[in-house]
């Protein structure tokens, strides 16, 4: 049975890396309560760590002559190489951190036991089904076209197998470091819903950084991303997460040929084209901008909370 994630009011378990013993200073307070060393100052120590991993990767790559696969642009294998170092260094950091507080790696929201079960399909079949939803919506309205076949014959099959395990690694990598680890951690200084807050307010700010995202994709992003907690509350992990981040996101690019949060990608399946006005199509965003977004996610997520009810 998968791991559940602590409830809110519930203290976590004292760890070695408790508050130091005698009369308590100021500075004491700043760092520790009265179990342990305090949520923010864990957190900031997990992103030093992820740093460090993530740079050591980076400069592996440079030693490797990876980085002249990186140079050709946004393509399967550049962004393969890319969310493959994000995955391992953030994983690597959040073990670590494990060691440090003595506390399970599973606890963080990856449970062994869970691995590519059936959660993770249930999020598979959920993530094709909502990017599925946004294109026909908007298709409906005369706002997308699917055009011809952009690639055939073994080119097809290569490709898409290459950028499923592209889109694994991103539901891996964006997953874990922003409802992981981060999660977990802040969750027990703040509480979860403060927690997931904050941390998809900081996922949808970063993909302003894409060429082409906007305020509305951004904000489009951060309602996704308080989703994905919402499945993280009611599954007790990130399975079910991972598998429909990784399918929403091949289905944009691969399987529907639009852009992903402004990125648009080489060696996708279809020729298809937008054309109509911006709320409808997302413009240079693509359909996570397009209003048929958040009217999928609400969807979803009420549709979500019936069919996966809190547990007593």
């Amino acid at each position: 049975m998968a791991l559940e994630q602590q409830p809110e009011n519930t203290p976590p378990p004292r760890v070695p890396i408790g508050p130091p013993k005698g009369p308590t200073s100021g500075v004491t307070v700043i760092f520790w309560n009265e179990r342990e060393f305090r949520a923010g100052w864990r957190l900031l120590v997990y992103l030093l760590f992820f740093i460090l991993f993530a740079s050591a990767g980076t400069f592996l790559i440079v030693v490797l002559h990876l980085s002249q696969i990186t140079r050709l642009g946004i393509t399967a294998t550049s962004m393969l190489v890319q969310e493959g170092v994000g995955m391992i260094a953030t994983f690597a950091a959040a073990a670590i951190m494990g060691v440090l507080e003595a506390r399970q790696f599973a606890m963080y929201g990856l449970p062994r036991a869970g691995a590519f079960g059936a959660r993770f399909w249930q999020g598979v079949a959920w993530g094709i089904t909502m990017i599925a939803s946004i294109i026909f919506l908007i298709r409906a309205f005369g706002g997308f076209s699917f055009g011809g076949l952009a690639l055939r014959g073994p080119a097809l099959w290569n490709y898409a197998l290459l950028w499923g395990a592209v889109f694994l690694c991103v539901g891996f990598f964006e997953e874990f470091l922003f409802r992981g680890y981060a999660q977990f951690t802040l969750a027990t200084g703040i509480g979860f819903w403060p927690a997931a807050t904050a941390l998809s307010a900081a996922f949808g700010s970063l993909h302003l950084a894409n060429r082409g995202e906007d305020k509305i994709g951004a904000l489009s992003v951060f309602v996704i991303g308080m989703f994905f907690c919402l499945t993280l509350r009611r599954t007790g992990n990130l399975w079910f997460a991972v598998g429909l981040h990784a399918t929403f996101d091949w289905g944009e690019t691969f399987l529907f040929s639009v852009p992903n949060s402004g990125i648009v990608a080489s060696s996708h399946l279809l020729n298809s084209s937008f054309h109509g006005p911006m709320w409808l199509t997302g413009g240079t965003v693509g359909p996570e901008g397009s209003v048929m977004a958040f009217a999928v996610v609400a969807l979803a997520a009420v549709l979500f909370v019936v069919v996966y009810p809190a547990k007593e």
